[in-house]
This record gives C-alpha cells, sequence and structure tokens, in this order.
C-alpha cells in the first residue's frame, strides 16, 4: 500500500469517527447548527451564467476575523463548517482557516471549482486537515454557460485520486441551463473511477427554486442516483427525486439554526439563495436565536432544491412541528421558544 493510500485510510477511520459523534450529537440535541457555510471571499475566478454566488472584485476577509467567526461558532456548538465562495481556494490563508476550524474540534469542509488543485495544493490541504472535498463538474467541454468542464479539471481530479487524503465528492448537474444532459452520467462515470463519491444537483432558479426537469434529463437522473448509493446522497435521494419531476416536497426547513449561511460580511443567512434573512450578525447570533429559527416555518422550503438544507433537515422532520412564520423580526428576545429538550 502507497503511503497516501495508507494515511487515506487512516484519516477515513478518524473522519468517520467524528462523523459518527456528530451524526449523534444532531439526534440527542436540537439546540446547536449541524452544518454552517462560512465565506471567506465572495470573489470567483470563473462566471458561470446560472451562478449567483460570486464577483470578481470582492477582497478576501483577514483571518484574524474568520477565526473569530469560527469560535463563535464552536460556542454555538457547530459540528462541520463547510467553507464556500465565490472560490475558496483564492483566499491566501484559507490554510490557517481550516486548521483554525480542526482545532475548535468541527469538520472541515470545502467547496471548489477546483482549478487551482495542482499537487502542491492537495498537499497543503492534507496539512491543514481538511476532512470533506466537493467539485461541480456541469459538463465534459466548456461552453458559454460553465468552464467547469470534465476536460478543464480532468488533471485536477486526477491530481486529487493521486495526493488527497480527505474525502472527495464530485457532483454533476442536470437543469435547463445545461446543453448536454448526457454529460452528467460521463463526469459521473469518471469520478467513480477515479474512487470518488458521486452526488447529483439540479440547478435552481435565482431564488434557489426548482424547476422540474425533461424526461430525458429524468431518467439520467435516476442512472445517476443509482450510482450513489454508496455514499450520503441516498439520504435525501427522495428530495430529489420529487425535485426532479417538479414536485414540492413536505419537510421541517431548519435553516437559520441546524443550517446557517455565514456571508463575508458576518451575517447570517437561511441559505445561499435566501440571503437577507435574518441578516443579523453573528457575533449577535444567540441560542435563542436558534431556537426560534427551529421552529419557523419557511414559506420557500416546499419548492427548495439546496441540498445541503435538506440533508440537515433529515435530522429533525420526524419532530417538533414548526409553530411560526418567516420573516417575523420580533426579536429572538422577545420570543418564547420552545422545542424538544435532550
Amino acid at each position: 500500500m502507497s503511503r497516501t493510500k495508507l494515511r487515506r485510510r487512516i484519516r477515513f477511520i478518524s473522519r468517520r469517527l467524528r462523523e459518527l459523534r456528530a451524526i449523534a450529537k444532531g439526534i440527542i440535541s436540537t439546540r446547536h447548527p449541524i452544518d454552517v457555510h462560512l465565506i471567506p471571499m465572495r470573489r470567483c475566478n470563473l462566471s458561470c451564467a446560472y451562478c449567483n454566488e460570486y464577483d470578481d472584485f470582492s477582497k478576501p476577509v483577514p483571518l484574524p476575523v474568520l477565526a473569530g467567526r469560527v469560535a463563535k461558532l464552536a460556542a454555538l456548538g457547530a459540528s462541520i463548517i463547510t467553507i464556500s465562495g465565490g472560490e475558496p481556494l483564492l483566499h491566501p490563508e484559507l490554510d490557517g482557516l481550516i486548521r483554525a476550524i480542526r482545532q475548535r474540534g468541527m469538520l472541515a469542509g470545502l467547496i471548489t471549482n477546483g482549478y487551482l488543485l495542482t499537487p502542491d495544493r492537495i498537499q497543503r490541504l492534507n496539512g491543514a486537515g481538511l476532512d470533506h472535498l466537493q467539485i461541480s463538474i456541469d459538463n465534459v467541454m466548456p461552453d458559454d454557460v460553465s468552464k467547469k468542464s470534465l476536460k478543464v479539471l480532468g488533471q485536477k481530479l486526477k491530481n486529487l485520486a493521486d495526493y488527497a487524503e480527505f474525502h472527495v465528492n464530485i457532483n454533476s448537474v442536470l437543469g435547463s441551463a445545461i446543453h448536454n444532459p448526457q454529460d452528467a452520467i460521463v463526469v459521473a462515470q469518471r469520478a467513480r473511477e477515479l474512487g470518488f463519491t458521486t452526488t447529483v444537483g439540479i440547478i435552481h432558479d435565482h431564488s434557489g427554486q426548482l424547476v422540474p426537469l425533461s424526461e430525458e434529463q429524468s431518467a439520467i437522473f435516476e442512472q445517476i442516483a443509482r450510482m450513489s448509493r454508496r455514499s450520503y446522497s441516498r439520504f435525501y435521494i427522495a428530495f430529489q427525486r420529487n425535485i426532479a419531476r417538479g414536485q414540492e416536497n413536505s419537510w421541517r426547513c431548519r435553516a437559520g439554526s441546524r443550517y446557517l449561511y455565514i456571508c463575508e460580511a458576518g451575517l447570517v443567512h437561511y441559505c445561499s439563495q435566501q440571503r437577507g434573512y435574518p441578516g443579523i450578525p453573528l457575533e449577535q447570533y444567540s441560542r435563542a436565536h436558534l431556537q426560534r429559527e427551529y421552529l419557523t416555518r419557511k414559506a420557500c422550503a416546499p419548492r427548495c432544491t439546496v441540498s445541503c438544507v435538506q440533508t440537515i433537515g433529515l435530522f429533525d422532520n420526524w419532530r417538533d412541528p414548526q409553530t411560526r412564520e418567516a420573516f417575523d423580526r420580533v426579536p429572538a428576545a422577545q420570543t418564547e421558544v420552545s422545542g424538544s429538550e435532550c
């Protein structure tokens, strides 16, 4: 066994134990965030036509500021921090941010377009302690919609297979903006050949709401879903299947509580597609806010396509009906909140 494979195996065992602890904690208690998406910079080196989560000018948030946000999230009991963007690999102190997350006992994830993944950069991510990395690949050949293509990223994927000691997931994409839906199968097959897990995402509209797939796209979705059943995607595949059919989901979105989205300005939002609410600075966010949003029904939930929020929602769909309406700006300190206390 090569040294990289041995280290990968050792880290897999350690990571899985920490994941199981996070899952157990999420089941036992409802009073902490499970997953937080943290944005260290909004700037991206690409400009995919369907994306509304980037700009081409923002400066990176300084590491001391980010470390303070990580400390606050740890104090709130967060289990996982997923670094997103923009393109987080553009941040000059990304390794320090990953270390800050790990030093606080949380799992560290990264969502990237993959363009900057050289062997040296991957080794630095290994050294920083990264747990999970995800890349979405939109097509086989680049086009006017997206440059995140298998042709461009093929060597980057090979680099990950050769050097990464962390878990890698490749997300293929379906939706109206994708010209060649058959490309998603090619991407998923290549990911499995390299030993990565695979998922399939459905492109949403500008507010994160579902747009039904065509008959051809739905058939492709089912084929990729069958490939994905050995990965975590099997737990939320029913959500995705309804989305593919244009059907609403009945679920309890716990955004603002179990899932948080922290923008580069340090404000707490429901998710990347509902930026603006609650819009409270993280340093002011309290357990009362978490409890309030835990019990708040979100009107966008039935037609939501944001799979990371849906996945976290699975922890609590079976308990604690939501009794409040979203966009009620009554301060948390003035609101009586109750829920399960385990």
